[in-house]
């Protein structure tokens, strides 16, 4: 369960950080291939918010839960947990805010809650 808990906060690490440096490096989504039309009726006119606040937050907080793994630092379960709930929260707002879902969106969201639900085993909240 560690394994698997390590290689999801990873890859969500990596896939926020890089998907938000493309967002940033290019606002009109050209690169990652996304419509300016994605954000009508959101609050932004192109890609840089978003890809700041995927890389920073997403990406940041994810990528400290992976080096809190890695050192097996007392904190790494809760630093998972926020990665989860970051990761979840964000992929809700972003259906809510595009009204509409990708398959990749219920990937990213099932991966959150999976990440949630490990550590919490894992920091030995639940007895199986």
């Amino acid at each position: 369960m560690k394994t698997l808990l390590f290689i999801l906060v990873s890859f969500v690490a990596v896939t926020a950080m890089l998907s938000g440096l493309f967002m940033i490096s290019n606002p009109d989504g050209s690169i990652m291939n996304l419509p300016l039309s994605l954000l009508d009726g959101t609050p932004f006119k192109n890609f840089l918010i978003p890809g700041i606040l995927l890389t920073t937050i997403v990406g940041g907080v994810n990528l400290l839960a992976v080096f809190y793994n890695i050192q097996r630092h007392v904190n790494r379960y809760n630093w998972a947990i926020a990665g989860g709930i970051i990761i979840s929260g964000w992929i809700v707002v972003q259906m809510i805010l595009i009204q509409a879902a990708h398959w990749l969106h219920f990937l990213y969201l099932g991966i959150g809650i999976l990440i949630i639900l490990l550590a919490y085993q894992l920091k030995g909240k639940w007895a199986i």
